[in-house]
């Protein structure tokens, strides 16, 4: 496949990331030559220089036999236009990140008149992961599997009575549970029967819906209670959704913002909400406006190290749900240790953009740990090396775990013996160094993954 992308800010180095691990030609394109550095440097890409609107730009990437643009620059008018124009120009498929609230009533129109085949809203996306969490009691950015059959989640052993110290091998699982990694020293990990958890390890488990709520209540408890009441630090786009997302579900909504014109906006679009005009990391605000009494305390600025801080200080409140908005991926596996709930919106993004492309055979993808894996449900294809022998007889990587797979309707923790078989649905960990290797094992011979999927009309 040719693959361009426009715009190489951090969604779209993360995206350019994922093709270059495939046997794509990938060009990226940018005005900004710092960028441009960092993408030919780490990746296997070809950079030009150059404004993504420019006609001869695009024709110098060959765009007239491109399979797929993605346009994510900070502007949502230059990403419709450079889509439109590249569908003119030829390109097979394109991609346009659009962020406006302003355009939400209207993004249907702009990708039927515009001709963009899949419109991208990382705040969006974001805010409806962080009212799923809120709302549902799912695992926040981990995934249901499986229409719900297979969850995701994760537990810091500290929390589990009687796990600090053993081994896995020890330890009574609920039946239907797999232990897929260990998050040990910001060290991902692959476990096996003989490794000794340690109080501040981070499991992460797999496994039947029905075997997941099996596991020690007491760590669940304060998690799973209905969420009331809400707190948002910060009024930006995320937060503007969330609300609008909480309030539809009977949520009452605090939202403290700064700035004053950001305040009358929020004010006249979400009526019900009680907006706050205020400095967030005022602590003595904060608890003059009863936060240890919310259900959920969600910190959105537009900083890293201030959601960071803003949700430790909440964590002395006990507050059920604290989760804060962490950008920099590379931060995430630190902050998830010391036990706060963290969304990256440029993992959710790539993940939505990925499940996209990907169509359908790969229902679903998550990236955790700030890209350092990824989750893929994937339906099994005839002539694939994972079908029609032993798993134990393939030969995968330590790094690649088949957690569970549905067969017939039945949700199955395999083992050394398991068979799968065609259209079984596999929910498949595999840690970001084995990301090259599991294409060897879950697509047809002689063609790249994405590839396959792309033709599969």
């Amino acid at each position: 496949m040719l693959v361009i992308i426009v715009g190489a800010g951090k969604l779209g180095y993360k995206i350019a990331e994922a093709f270059s691990q495939e046997d794509n030609n990938l060009i990226v394109i940018d005005s900004n030559p710092e960028v441009l550095e960092r993408v030919a440097n780490s990746l296997d890409a070809l950079t030009i220089k150059g404004n993504g609107l420019d006609i001869s730009i695009l024709k110098q990437a060959d765009i007239t036999k491109c399979d797929l643009l993605i346009a994510v620059t900070s502007n949502d008018e230059v990403n419709i236009l450079v889509s439109t124009i590249a569908k003119k120009l030829g390109c097979k498929k394109v991609i346009a990140r659009i962020r406006n609230p302003e355009y939400a009533s209207q993004v249907g129109f702009i990708q039927e008149q515009m001709e963009i085949d899949f419109v991208a809203n990382p705040d969006w996306e974001m805010a409806r992961e962080v009212a799923k969490y809120l709302l549902e009691s799912s695992a926040l950015h981990m995934g249901d599997y499986a229409e719900g059959r297979v969850v995701m989640d994760d537990f810091r052993v500290h929390e589990l009575e009687g796990y600090g110290g053993k081994t896995l091998r020890d330890i009574q699982f609920p039946q239907g549970v797999l232990v897929a990694a260990v998050l040990r020293d910001n060290q991902l990990i692959i476990p096996h029967g003989d490794i000794e958890l340690a109080d501040s390890d981070v499991i992460y488990m797999i496994g039947t819906k029905e075997g997941m709520e099996k596991m020690p209540e007491t760590v669940k408890d304060d998690a799973s209670r209905l969420v009331r009441s809400a707190m948002i630090l910060g009024g930006g786009r995320v937060s503007y959704h969330l609300a609008r997302l909480l309030l539809q579900n009977g949520v009452a909504v605090k939202i403290i913002e700064q700035d004053q014109e950001r305040c009358d906006f929020l004010a006249e679009n979400l009526r019900k909400a009680l907006i706050i005009r205020g400095d967030v990391t005022d602590m003595n605000l904060l608890t003059e406006e009863n936060l240890a009494e919310v259900d959920a305390l969600v910190s959105l600025t537009g900083f890293d190290e201030e959601n960071i801080l803003l949700a430790l200080s909440a964590q002395q409140f006990q507050i059920p749900k604290v989760i804060a908005k962490v950008s920099r991926p590379n931060y995430v596996p630190i902050i998830e240790q010391l036990g706060v709930n963290v969304v990256n919106p440029i993992l959710i993004m790539a993940s939505e953009i990925l499940r996209y492309i990907q169509g359908g055979r790969v229902v679903s993808v998550s990236l955790l740990l700030g890209g350092e894996a990824e989750v893929l449900e994937i339906i099994a294809q005839p002539q694939t090396r994972v079908v029609g022998k032993p798993l134990k007889d393939i030969g995968l990587p330590k790094g690649i775990i088949i957690g569970s797979l549905v067969h017939n309707g039945q949700v199955v923790i395999p083992h050394g013996d398991t068979v799968i078989e065609p259209e079984d649905r596999m929910i498949v960990f595999c840690i970001k160094s084995e990301l090259v290797a599991i294409k060897k094992y879950f697509y047809q011979p002689t063609r790249g993954f994405l590839s396959e999927l792309w033709n599969r009309d």
